[in-house]
């Protein structure tokens, strides 16, 4: 039976070859609707509607001109920003090759890098309306140091934000049970104008990843 309880459906002929974990997640795979419809959709990933939930409740892509897409790969939330906003000026980055999105402007190297932000800026032309990160630590199987991990990545996309975001821009970032650490909590409600957690229905229910929503910034100064 798949974790989230539901039939298995479809069975795999060569589990036996596959370790337990790989067979496991396999099996999720093939079962999993979103999946299948992100196939059927043409989505790269079923994180794709992901994004496309947010968007729903809290109308992220509305009127956006310039998007930065934190850990692109493999492109899913990319594609619902052109799709939902196709005239907005896109730039991702991610340390994975990304294959090429009609629209979207890839970089290829280390958002922690010092070069990064510079680039990310210089392909926008402008301040952003909207920073996405989907970013994640590679996990080592702790969870207390797998969080403190994405969570320094989540504070260096914060920090970007606020230096680069235009007055009532909006800020969206991947963060796993416990949500926000207090500090930065504290950081986002200072710079922006409300601040919120949500899972969206195709975050996997025995996922422990949330997302911190932040809308309204309130612009430049010392906010941070």
């Amino acid at each position: 039976m798949s974790r989230s309880g539901r039939d298995p459906g479809t069975r795999l002929k060569t589990a036996k070859k596959r370790t337990v974990s790989s067979a496991r997640w396999l099996q999720r795979q093939l079962n999993d609707p979103y999946v299948r419809q992100a196939k059927a959709d043409g989505y790269r990933s079923r994180a794709a509607y992901k994004l496309a939930e947010l968007d729903e409740r809290f109308g992220l892509l509305k009127g956006v001109r310039r998007v930065v897409d934190l850990g692109i790969a493999p492109g899913g939330w990319s594609q619902v920003v052109r799709q939902r906003a196709p005239s907005a000026r896109v730039v991702g980055i991610d340390l994975l090759p990304t294959e090429p999105i009609e629209g979207v402007t890839i970089f290829e190297m280390d958002f922690m890098a010092d070069e990064a932000p510079p680039a990310l800026e210089g392909a926008l032309d402008g301040a952003p309306d909207l920073v996405l990160s989907d970013m994640a630590a590679n996990t080592v199987g702790h969870k207390q140091t797998d969080h403190l991990r994405t969570m320094g990545l989540v504070e260096t996309a914060v920090d970007f934000a606020i230096h680069t975001l235009a007055p009532g821009g909006a800020f969206v970032a991947k963060v796993f049970a416990g949500g926000t650490d207090a500090e930065l909590l504290t950081i986002l409600k200072r710079n922006f104008a409300t601040v919120k957690h949500a899972k969206p229905p195709a975050s996997r229910k025995d996922s422990s990843e949330w997302y911190v929503i932040a809308q309204g910034f309130k612009g430049p100064g010392p906010q941070g």
